[in-house]
């Protein structure tokens, strides 16, 4: 079986374009929960733009299965996520202009110093991810710093516009998460995975995890946020043909 954590930014992105209290991210992770996730995700930008303090307060003492923090390597943010605990934290990259995280951090520039943010998240007893391209350099990298886990960002297949591209960026993931899990670290995927390009990935044997969120909100305005995650589930885990054609 694989894993979906869903990642919930998008719901919180909905509630400030009205600066209101709805919809609730918080709701939206129980319901989640309820529907087979095992997982929730959210980021903590230092610009607040859609997760907030509150909404990660909350989070913490209703996510019953895995919390997972998403979070850029400033000071500000690690000591919440160190007074937070959440169970895993993903370093990830993060430009304040972004509309969403562009590509995979590179770890391999600084490994010290992401080898001692590690060792502060261990001190806690918190598990930590790199967010990184599939790349093997990347992948050494995040084991030197210490990582439990990497996510292999999955944005240049997702993002394919030929065939040959798409069964390039799936192979180059694939012999990287194979690279990884042999390395001795635990292996998710992420970033513009939805209900059509999500089997592919999840028939890699190495990928454990899957994290997936805009695409998920998006089918959800139509059919609701519990169908959505269970169909997301029946697709990454059995390959809902069916649905894949129709949808």
């Amino acid at each position: 079986m694989k894993y979906l954590n869903v990642n919930i930014d998008h719901i919180a992105t909905i509630r400030q374009a009205r600066g209101g209290k709805e919809p609730d991210p918080v709701a939206g992770a129980v319901i989640a929960e309820l529907a087979g996730a095992k997982g929730i995700v959210c980021h903590l930008r230092e610009d607040r733009r859609h997760i907030n303090d509150r909404d990660l307060r909350l989070l913490r003492e209703v996510v019953q299965t895995k919390l997972d923090l998403e979070m850029g390597s400033v000071e500000e943010i690690i000591k919440i996520a160190l007074a937070t605990k959440p169970e895993l934290v993903t370093i990830v990259p993060e430009k304040r202009q972004e509309l969403t995280t562009e590509g995979g951090l590179d770890v391999a520039s600084d490994i010290e110093r992401f080898k001692s943010l590690t060792d502060r998240m261990h001190s806690r007893g918190i598990e930590v991810s790199f967010f990184i391209e599939p790349d093997y350099k990347q992948i050494d990298a995040a084991l030197k710093a210490g990582a439990d886990i990497v996510e292999l960002h999955t944005g240049s297949y997702a993002n394919s516009v030929s065939l040959e591209s798409y069964k390039l960026e799936l192979q180059k993931i694939a012999n990287s998460a194979k690279f990884a899990k042999e390395a001795g670290l635990k292996v998710a995927a992420g970033h513009g995975l939805n209900y059509v390009n999500s089997y592919d990935i999840a028939l890699i044997e190495e990928i454990e995890e899957l994290s997936i969120g805009h695409s998920i909100i998006s089918r959800a305005v139509f059919v609701g946020l519990e169908r959505a995650i269970k169909e997301m589930i029946e697709i990454i885990n059995f390959g809902n043909m069916k649905f894949i054609q129709s949808y």
